[in-house]
């Protein structure tokens, strides 16, 4: 997972300038180079590449409005800066600049729709945990209820938080596969994506939950116990 948690030159923190500005400003640009550059070849753009340019720019500009919750992420204060943050900033495909799926309005409207469930699980649960970290009494007057540990950590256990205790990264691994249903059947290339991020978030995933077990102790299963599901209610 890397070697070095923040490696810096001077005061450039290496992690949080690929993190924050080419690995997200610059992955619209080039998306946006890509559109063009399908227009060019083709004298249009298809709907796919629309979306797929829209879809990406929007978790982009969310990524960016909320860039203060990036920084108390797994990425910037647990996994060091190594293959895998790097290419997961760094690297871009251009699929769709050369194959248009031809997806029709339905199939079009059905992955917009995934999208947007998957982008209001996202930023829906994390938005609910930045709100009982600002203000725990104003989300507790609200309706939120909590596991009380041993260490004064206060776990939540309702809402988004009670339905799965990573649902964020359900909601996150939906907007990818969105991303890729763009693509449509004809490869399975650009399936390499949602695969690859499946397999990270579940990697992470566990690997939070052993830290957490040792962090927690003997409250961890009783947090369990409250949210017994990982990614989605009553099912894992």
């Amino acid at each position: 997972m890397g070697r070095e948690l923040n490696p810096r030159i001077g005061s450039f923190d290496l992690k949080c300038f690929c993190e924050l500005r080419p690995g997200l400003i610059g992955w619209a640009v080039l998306n946006a180079g890509m559109l063009c550059k399908q227009r060019e070849l083709d004298g249009k753009v298809s709907g796919a590449m629309v979306l797929v340019n829209a879809f990406q720019l929007l978790y982009v500009w969310d990524a960016l409005f909320y860039e203060k919750v990036i920084l108390t992420t797994m990425d910037i204060t647990t996994d060091g800066f190594g293959y895998m943050l790097a290419f997961g900033d760094l690297a871009w495909a251009r699929y769709l600049v050369r194959h248009d799926p031809g997806l029709g309005p339905v199939a079009l409207a059905a992955i917009v729709a995934l999208k947007v469930v998957g982008y209001a699980v996202f930023r829906g649960a994390n938005n609910q945990k930045d709100a009982f970290r600002r203000d725990p009494a104003k989300a507790i007057a609200e309706g939120t209820t909590f596991l009380d540990t041993r260490r004064g950590t206060k776990l939540i256990t309702s809402g988004y938080w009670g339905a799965a205790r990573k649902v964020n990264y359900t909601g996150d691994w939906l907007m990818s596969l969105a991303w890729c249903l763009l693509a449509g059947f004809g490869s399975p290339v650009p399936y390499f994506y949602c695969a690859y991020f499946l397999v990270l978030l579940v990697h992470r995933a566990l690997r939070d939950d052993h830290a957490c077990a040792l962090k927690y102790g003997a409250d961890w299963p009783e947090y369990k116990k409250k949210v017994p599901y990982l990614f989605v209610p009553f099912v894992f």
